[in-house]
């Protein structure tokens, strides 16, 4: 019986191990010696097993890492993390040619000069890759934030890996590579909160009442209605200019994006009443004195 099960035995590692090998050692085969150069059936699928497994523990550690962020934020990190697949999956396919024989360290030192191009070629997209990554670590820019980019406004839609896209006020879409918000100046109208201070300024002739001019100005910036009521909105005195006294109202707005909407309102408000109340807003003028040569 026993000499049965050893027999067995040995015909299955001989036989059915022994011809699962052959398969898994079928293959390309170059060279002899230390020069070889082996590219397997088994290394193939060592290779997709790898490939497979790398990308279940990946998918495993993002759920793992965003599974307590809102979606926003999960939907950057994806871009993270399918720049992370393609190296690992470079480091994968470097290993299996590695294995396979392959001199890695010619390989590279032959495309140095190449690599060094592609480098030179490449530096704006990797600078805005880390820009990108930067924006998402330090969450220096989140979707629905106001910006300003080379005097350009819009408010932020989309952010990737490479590029962040906003929508200005006239509907149309900016498109930001990423290494501005690291290595340019960029207003965020609202970083620390919703909530912005803004101003329409306006100059009424010498000689009018100021203080009526302050009550007209502070209720129309009480009655407009993308206008907060608290903070209150205040008037200021600014200057005597050449030609008027100038005043500025001041106010509060939670909708910085629709701000020009805002304030022409507020001035079609402004010239309406001061109609009514004979306040004129000069323009300028100049007195010419001709000198008649004797």
């Amino acid at each position: 019986m026993q000499e049965g099960a050893e027999d067995i035995k040995e015909i299955i590692k001989e036989d059915v191990w022994g011809t699962i090998k052959d398969f898994l050692d079928l293959g390309v085969h170059l060279g002899e010696g230390e020069k070889s150069i082996d590219l397997t059936i088994g290394l193939l699928l060592l290779l997709t097993v790898a490939l497979v497994a790398t990308k279940f523990i990946l998918r495993w550690l993002r759920h793992l890492l965003t599974r307590k962020m809102e979606q926003e934020d999960k939907q950057k990190f994806s871009s993270v993390f399918k720049f992370t697949n393609y190296v690992i999956y470079l480091i994968a396919v470097v290993f299996t040619l590695s294995a396979a024989g392959v001199d890695i360290t010619l390989v590279i030192t032959a495309s140095a000069a190449l690599f060094v191009g592609l480098g030179l070629a490449l530096q704006e997209l990797f600078k805005d890759i880390l820009g990108g990554i930067f924006i998402i670590i330090d969450k220096s820019l989140q979707v629905g934030d106001v910006v300003e980019v080379d005097g350009k406004v819009g408010k932020v839609f989309e952010i990737k890996l490479r590029t962040t896209r906003a929508i200005t006020r006239d509907d149309k879409v900016l498109i930001l590579p990423n290494h501005k918000f690291i290595s340019d100046i960029v207003y965020n109208y609202t970083q620390n909160h919703k909530t912005t201070r803004e101003k329409v300024s306006v100059g009424v002739a010498y000689g009018s009442d100021v203080q009526l001019v302050t009550k007209i100005l502070e209720e129309i910036a009480l009655t407009q209605k993308q206008v907060l009521k608290n903070p209150k909105p205040f008037v200021l005195f600014e200057d005597f200019g050449d030609s008027a006294l100038i005043f500025s109202i001041f106010f509060f707005t939670n909708d910085t994006f629709r701000d020009p909407r805002i304030k022409s309102e507020m001035r079609y408000k402004i010239d309406a009443k001061f109609r009514e109340n004979k306040i004129s807003i000069p323009f300028p003028q100049r007195d010419i004195h001709i000198i008649q040569p004797k």
